[in-house]
């Protein structure tokens, strides 16, 4: 399966640094959820960004995806300074952006 366009982003944006583009991925008013933890808008996922992934140099790869009706399930290998391992991403999309991911 091709990746969609804004999860693809979403990791380039990770891999280069670029907390600018990351937040560009994104709906005004996602909601982000990792681990039972959520993150609400831009503030909230810039947050979680500067704790959990590119503030901890994180690199990402995808493993695996697939869609299943209008969610996309992605295996994630994630390495950096942060978690290290491989963990389930759930993306839903609003067009060209990520209205909402939930990490598990």
């Amino acid at each position: 399966m091709t990746t969609p366009d804004p999860i693809r982003r979403f990791v380039e944006a990770t891999n280069a640094g670029d907390s600018e583009a990351f937040l560009d991925t994104f709906t005004a008013d996602a909601l982000l959820t990792d681990w039972g933890r959520s993150f609400r808008g831009r503030d909230g996922i810039a947050r979680w960004n500067q704790t959990d992934n590119i503030g901890v140099q994180s690199r990402l790869d995808i493993v695996r995806i697939a869609l299943s009706g209008d969610v996309y399930h992605v295996r994630i290998k994630v390495a950096g300074n942060g978690f290290n391992g491989e963990g389930d991403m759930t993306f839903k999309l609003d067009g060209d952006r990520i209205a909402s991911l939930a990490i598990a």
